[in-house]
């Protein structure tokens, strides 16, 4: 029986480049010139650090061109509120990464709903998609692609 997996993961080699490709930029462009402003990568979280926040709302929009031109997906990013002390400003950013058990419970609630002739389930951080028609899965993922759920989506381990 045809199957996929819907996951939701982030290439941490990808990530990597975009914060470094970021911090490149910083040190570039004219109207950073003189300031103290960077990006830090730690696991799955991004730290902004610059003098102000409107630096920081500047330095987010850098952050995700740069992310989105390395293929990886924005909606991946949850944006913490900046935080302002003395002359220093900073901002933390955090990569979800894996379908929480909120998210895999939507996921396969529009599937029973839309009434594919699929089924779902859910294992671990991730959602098993089988039906008896490879045209079935495929429009189960055209479906989950249009429905924008607000995180980044993924089909892996597509068999027939």
């Amino acid at each position: 029986m045809p199957s996929f997996d819907v996951v939701s993961e982030v290439d941490m080699h990808e990530l990597t480049n975009a914060v470094d490709q970021a911090n490149k930029e910083v040190t570039t462009r004219y109207d950073f010139k003189g300031k103290d402003a960077s990006f830090e990568l730690s696991g799955h979280e991004v730290t902004l650090l610059g003098e102000s926040k409107f630096q920081l709302g500047q330095m987010l929009d850098i952050f995700r061109i740069k992310l989105s031109r390395r293929g990886v997906d924005v909606d991946c990013m949850e944006t913490q509120p900046a935080e302002e002390s003395g002359l220093k400003a900073r901002q933390k950013i955090i990569i979800k990464e894996g379908l929480d058990s909120e998210s895999a419970k939507k996921i396969t609630k529009l599937i029973k709903e839309k009434k594919f002739k699929v089924q779902a389930q859910i294992q671990n951080e991730q959602v098993r998609v089988t039906g008896k028609k490879r045209d079935d899965l495929q429009s189960v993922m055209s479906m989950l692609k249009a429905e924008g759920l607000g995180i980044p989506l993924q089909f892996k381990n597509l068999r027939d």
